[in-house]
Parts: C-alpha cells; structure tokens; sequence
C-alpha cells in the first residue's frame, strides 16, 4: 500500500493556523464544523461515503422520526413551515439536514468518498512521560505543542489502494453510534448462516438497497429483532408481501414501544421539576432527600404508561408483555414509536410475531427454540444494533487508547473528551432520544474549549467525574440492558455544566415559573456566546 504525506494548511491566521480533522459527515460531524468555522477555524472534514447525513443518507423507506421536530432540529435553523408532521420522514429529515450544510456553507470543507483508515497520535513526549502528565495533553488545553495527529485516508474514487496521510493539531471524531459495524450474534459450529442457502444480512444492509422493495416481494422473511429498525422494516415487508407471503419477527425480549402522542407528552415533561427525582453525581444532602422522596413518583409514572400501554395495545394476546418497567427501558435510551397500523397488520397475519430463547440456522430456515419443525424463510434480516465502541476504538492505531475506548462504559468527560486521549474529541458519542439536542450543545462547548476560552481539569479530576457519572448510570440501568443514558433523565442539568464550563448562563427562561414548569429544547441554547441571561 502507497502512503503520501499531505499536510493542510490552515487558513485561519487568527487562529494560529492551528488544523483541525473532523471525521464524518453525519448530523454530528456537520456540527462539530459549524461551530469551528464560527469559532474562525478552517476545519477538514473526511467523510466515507458520497453525501451527508450519516444514517439518514441511506434507511428504509418506511423511516420516521422518533422524536418530535421541536426537539429533533438545530437551536438556530428552524424546519421548513412545509413540513407540518410533528415526525417527519426520512426525506424531510434529509432534506433539512442538507439545507442546514447548504445554510452555513458546511460542503467546501467536506473530502468526500474519504474513508479514515485509522488516527496515529505521535507525541515529543515519551509514554511514560505522557503517562505522568497531570494535565490533558499536558497543557489542559486543546493544542498542544508536544504532539499531533497523523490521519489516514483512502481516497475511494480511486482504483489504486493508496493511503494519503494528512497531519492535524485536533481531531473530532464524529462516527456515529448506529452505523459501521453490526452486531451479529455467534452462532455454535454448522448451526450458523453457513448452513443456510437463503440470504443473510444486517438491518444496516438492507437499508442501503435501491430495491429493497423487489429484493423482499414474494419473499419469505425472518426478522431478528425487536426494535425500532425491526419494527419498522418488518412493517415494511408486511405491506409488500402481505398475508401470502408474511414477514416474521423473531425476538428474545419484547421491548414497549409507544404511540407517537405518547411520545409527545413525555417530551411536554423534561422540565427541571422533572429532574428533582433523579438523583445526580455528588449531589448535595438537600438534592438527595428530594430525589429520595420524589422518586416514588417516577415508579407510578412508569407503572400508569405501562397499563395505558397494555390498554391500547393487544400486549397480552401475542404474549408480549415485556419484563422489565417502561422508566427502565427509557433509562436505556431504547424507546420505540410503533407505526400507528401495527398492529392492524398482525391481525391480518401479514406480520407475525414469534418470540424465542435460542434460535439457530438449518438449510431452509431456522430452528427455534429445537423446535422439530423449521421456520423456513428466504432471508434473514439482523436488526441486532451495531458494536459501536469497537467500531470507535478500531480507529486509533494505539493499542492503549483503543483499550480506553473499551474499557468503560461512561469514558468521556463531558461526553466527548477521554482523559487520557490527548488532542481528540468525540461528538455524537452521548446517547439520547433527541441526537441533535444533545450532540449541538457539546459541539458548541468543544467550540469554545478549542478557542481557548476555558481549560480542562486535570486528568485526575476528569477520571474522578467519570467514575461518578458511570456509578450514577449504574445505579439507574435496567439489568436487562448493556448500556444506560441517565443522563437523558438529566438533560438539563448536563447543560447546566457545560453552559458553566462556557461561562453562560444556564438559566435560560424569562421566568421562575416556566424555568421550573416549561421543557427545554434545543432554541433554548440557540445563543451561548454572550455572559449572562440570553433573551
């Protein structure tokens, strides 16, 4: 393999010429260059494929927003007065991500069909040097003179297997969780998709078909699976192939998903009195006794959606019930919104819902459960999610920094910076029900940290404040699964931190009433750059 070494130049004199890589073009990474050009930097951003948008450049056709506009869009670029659904679809989503590059003149600064093979970090310092510095990068600022980033990347235009090698003072990586490597569950010896002689993918695959739709017609289906990319293209193979041909959803755990009004009114409830239930990382005597107290509320809360849910939905007679609470699920950032006919399909046995412990693969089909007789099916379709840390840590050349990336679940200060990962950030890392709510508003704090207007603790505080936040997640995760986001339960009080970080006011309503009643939302924090309140 060919290897060239190109370095940037920076066209950002005020900025000292400091050079900057941003890796993707998804909603994070179009952000994260946003908010540098406005901070005076000249970033590059690399992106793989050839448009933007990350997973809304290619998804199914049956796509929708999980949640509600107001809060799924940028602080400062409002939706189109066209779009009148509170979940737009895919292409509306697509169409307003493009408008919101074209607005800011995002596209000259993205190389795209350019995939980064991987990110080398070459220091001055030796690594027991760097091992001893108490602060990040050795400075706690975000350039440093004692190292850069060596960046490699395949042009993939072109035939010839070269890599051009590019040198940065900063990288954002922007990769996005729910994308790049699948999850696809092992399988015992000559009881896997070798045996099979249908079609096996990923969710992820099907996808990024220009003819999903004459791919699956006629087709028998399995689907692994119970979530969103489950449901959704399972209703969508539902409708092509109907009752003749019908599409199976085959699942361990049966996970709530909620009605798009359902989804609505938990948005209408983020507030900062919501927040007083949920207990916080080092919180003071007086915050503990009112979470204490409050907390039963959050039990009821749940308890009355799960009846509600049991009520509106024939829950009981598919057996689907599932086993762990609704507050539970949410705590995992794993909320489903059902197409409003779901469940008109199953009953017309165009979709059928097969619950299982264990299945494994035979000629025709699969075998559920050693069931003697076989599910027979033409394709199986994996909508299992994706292996999105490895994916993250695949990227560093650096055994020690991808065993960092993989060693804990809550790794990052603030959410984006690791404290032993010098001169690299991580946006779109954080998990949430509202990506770009949450992704913008550390876009921004990265914005101004690169600039210099505040610097980072030391490595042993950050590592401290991480311990709490991660012990924080783990006194709220369900144990049914991998992964928590509390700080989805504590949204406000996120930003709270890093508005102080930025030297902003984190009160950001004009009144003690709708600054304790009123939810928050992205136009919130649509000006951080000033002192003071924001009207």
């Amino acid at each position: 393999m060919a290897m060239d070494i190109h370095m940037p130049k920076s066209r950002a004199p005020n900025q000292e010429n400091r050079t900057i890589a941003i890796i993707g073009a998804g909603v994070s990474g179009l952000l994260a260059c946003k908010y540098a050009l406005q901070k005076g930097f000249s970033p590059t951003v690399f992106e793989a494929r050839s448009s933007i948008g990350g997973v809304w450049s290619r998804t199914c056709d049956s796509t929708k927003l999980q949640t509600p506009k107001n809060h799924y869009r940028f602080s400062d670029f409002a939706w189109s007065d066209s779009v009148k659904e509170a979940f737009p679809d895919h292409n509306q989503v697509r169409e307003y991500i493009y408008s919101y590059a074209l607005h800011f003149n995002i596209l000259p600064h993205i190389k795209f069909n350019c995939k980064v093979v991987s990110v080398d970090y070459l220091c001055t310092s030796s690594e027991e040097d760097m091992s001893s510095w108490e602060l990040w990068a050795g400075t706690g600022e975000a350039f440093s003179p004692k190292g850069k980033w060596h960046v490699s990347v395949q042009d993939l235009q072109t035939s010839a297997d070269t890599t051009q090698v590019y040198q940065f003072d900063f990288v954002i990586l922007c990769l996005g969780k729910f994308s790049g490597l699948a999850n696809i569950p092992p399988f015992a010896m000559n009881k896997g998709p070798e045996v099979f002689d249908g079609e096996v993918m990923h969710s992820m695959d099907y996808a990024a078909m220009d003819n999903a739709a004459e791919f699956i017609k006629n087709k028998r289906v399995t689907i692994v699976g119970f979530q969103k990319s489950a449901i959704d293209i399972g209703a969508e193979i539902a409708k092509v192939n109907g009752a003749k041909h019908p599409c199976t959803l085959l699942f361990r755990t049966a996970h709530w998903s909620v009605p798009e009004n359902l989804v609505e009114f938990i948005f209408r409830n983020l507030n900062r009195v919501s927040e007083l239930t949920v207990h916080k990382p080092d919180e003071a005597f007086f915050l503990w006794l009112l979470a204490a107290l409050l907390s039963p509320l959050l039990w009821i809360y749940s308890k009355v959606i799960e009846n509600y849910l049991k009520w509106l939905y024939p829950l009981a007679k598919y057996d689907i019930i599932p086993e762990h609470g609704f507050l539970g699920q949410i705590r995992s950032c794993m909320l489903t919104v059902l197409p409003a006919d779901f469940y008109e399909i199953v009953r017309e046995g165009c979709l059928i819902l097969k619950k299982a412990q264990t299945f494994s693969f035979c000629q025709t089909g699969v075998v559920v459960d050693d069931e003697d007789v076989p599910l027979e099916t033409d394709i199986v379709i994996f909508a299992t999610g994706y292996k999105s840390d490895q994916k993250f840590a695949s990227v560093f050349k650096s055994i020690d920094f991808q065993k960092y990336l993989l060693g804990s679940s809550a790794p990052f200060y603030r959410e984006c910076i690791h404290p032993k990962i010098p001169q690299l950030a991580i946006v779109g890392y954080s998990e949430s029900h509202a990506t770009i709510y949450t992704t913008e508003i550390r876009a921004k704090w990265l914005a101004h940290f690169l600039e210099g207007n505040f610097r980072l603790p030391t490595i042993r505080e950050m590592e401290h404040n991480v311990m709490r936040w991660e012990k924080c997640m783990r006194r709220y995760t369900d144990p049914n699964f991998k992964r928590g986001c509390v700080s989805v339960m504590l949204q406000i009080y996120c930003n709270d931190e890093i508005c102080r970080d930025m030297n902003c006011n984190p009160r950001r309503k004009k009144s003690i009433l709708s600054e304790l009643f009123a939810p928050y939302g992205p136009s919130d924090y649509a000006d951080l750059s000033s002192l003071g309140r924001e009207e």
